[in-house]
């Protein structure tokens, strides 16, 4: 992986327009009987000459957004075709429906790292794990321990937690709202 990443470089590119420079100085009889080193030395001065790569540790947020919606629809939609307790299903489109509504902003959403780690958080790891755990338990087991109530309440748990964060992640918003309609009211 990494010589192919090199290869595609531009300190590569450079390199290799050195080279070429310096096979067209052999071919016209400027380099001499050492035309080899001319090219492999021309070569190294390109690439050692070529900036660095760009170095992106950080995701586009619209990126970052689009992968936990993806991930949050793929859950849903398998969700509702596997052996769940009836009233789980819409629960866990209610959870979902608050979640798209910080994922609908991924600027906003990446500036609160709070809100952004809840997303994540349950996206990627609480819903997923409390629908597994059910599933993972067989349909007589689950029925005679009352299993289905035992979602139904971590469902109700994930989305108070999900409420809280959104709660969090659009105060800001309410704030602006309440300000604009006190200037309306002392106008």
């Amino acid at each position: 992986m990494a010589i192919s990443r090199y290869l595609a470089s531009w300190k590569n590119l450079a390199g290799c327009a050195g080279g070429l420079i310096g096979l067209g100085l052999h071919f016209a009889g400027l380099a001499g009987s050492y035309w080899l080193l001319v090219v492999a030395g021309l070569y190294g001065a390109g690439a050692l000459a070529a900036p660095p790569e760009r170095i992106t540790l950080v995701t586009d947020p619209e990126e970052e957004a689009g992968a936990l919606r993806s991930e949050l629809d793929a859950l849903v939609n398998r969700v509702a075709g596997l052996r769940v307790p009836a009233e789980a299903v819409p629960r866990i489109a209610e959870v979902a429906e608050v979640l798209r509504g910080m994922l609908n902003r991924p600027r906003e959403l990446r500036a609160d790292p709070d809100a952004l780690h809840a997303v994540t958080r349950l996206v990627g790891t609480d819903l997923p794990l409390s629908v597994q755990s059910y599933l993972n338990l067989p349909w007589w087991y689950s029925a005679a321990r009352g299993s289905g109530a035992e979602l139904l309440r971590q469902l109700d748990l994930l989305h108070a937690d999900a409420i809280t964060a959104a709660e969090r992640f659009h105060a800001a918003d309410a704030q602006r709202q309440a300000d604009h309609t006190r200037y309306l009211e002392d106008r």
